[in-house]
């Protein structure tokens, strides 16, 4: 594990929200998948950190922080978070999200685009049926016993104020999996921040709902004649979303590391030569 600079509870929308912060740097804003902790971020987490001050949180219902009042929403945990980097002082932020994390950092990006520098967005949609139907199917048929022994249930046990409150978890991620959403294209298409989309090419989000996420991002151009886009797109070779082991998207994370940072890190040329572009114009 990384060494860990503060680490605490921020009260935010009634919550008592959990956050480390690791490293030096630009800040960087981490969220977890469904069902995880920060523990479970690890292998991206300890290499984000070498070059980076990331705030690792646990989003609401999970881990440290507990379950709080009402449904979990994407909505409300992208608030969540942009109440915790305004009490940080660290906005605007990177932010890299995993899978319920990425989807939480699209709605950041939406509803807080001032806090959100450049985005990476990892095996998330944007819309429910950008994920495949098989997967659509098999969420009505989730239950805590199907968690006995895993990796899932023992984090939580082992971290939440109320390990008791495993099955309210699972019953809380199962409505926000069998709740159809469609966030509207001109809201993706208003997304301020540079962004990089990932995914597997056998990953819990289609194919073609990436391409089609790209687009709206102003992807999908022939550099050569028309500039290279502020976003980009990655879909890693034999990769899952997350079972079996050694095949899910954060097994890749020698993948993950050598690209996201280079991607942080890389001005932002079509912003510099717009400003450039205005700073020309004829008084």
């Amino acid at each position: 594990m990384t060494t860990t600079d503060p680490s605490g509870y921020a009260e935010v929308s009634g919550l008592r929200m959990y956050y480390e912060i690791h490293g030096t740097g630009t800040p960087l804003l981490l969220l977890h998948g469904a069902y995880m902790t920060i523990e479970m971020m690890e292998p991206l987490l300890a290499g984000l950190a070498k070059g980076r001050q990331v705030i690792a949180v646990e989003l609401r219902g999970h881990g440290h922080t507990g379950d709080a009042e009402g449904p979990i929403t994407y909505e409300q945990m992208a608030d969540d978070c942009a109440a915790l980097l305004g009490q940080l002082d660290l906005a605007p932020a990177d932010v890299v999200g995993y899978s319920m994390g990425g989807a939480t950092g699209i709605q950041l990006a939406i509803r807080h685009p001032d806090v959100v520098r450049k985005l990476v967005i990892a095996s998330a949609s944007y819309t429910s049926d950008g994920m495949p139907e098989v997967a659509r199917n098999m969420f009505p048929t989730i239950t805590p016993e199907l968690f006995a022994g895993s990796p899932f249930e023992d984090a939580y046990r082992r971290t939440a104020p109320h390990p008791e409150k495993f099955p309210v978890l699972v019953d809380k991620l199962k409505r926000l999996d069998t709740t159809d959403f469609s966030w509207p294209d001109d809201d993706i298409r208003g997304i301020t921040a540079p962004t990089m989309i990932i995914l597997g090419d056998s990953d819990g989000v289609t194919l073609e709902h990436a391409v089609q996420f790209f687009r709206l991002l102003g992807g999908g151009v022939m550099g050569d004649l028309e500039g290279m886009p502020r976003s980009q797109l990655a879909v890693l070779p034999a990769t899952s979303h997350f079972f079996p082991p050694g095949n899910g998207l954060l097994d890749r994370s020698d993948w993950l590391l050598a690209m996201i940072p280079p991607f942080l890190d890389v001005e932002d040329t079509a912003a510099t030569m717009q400003a450039a572009a205005t700073t020309m114009q004829p008084a």
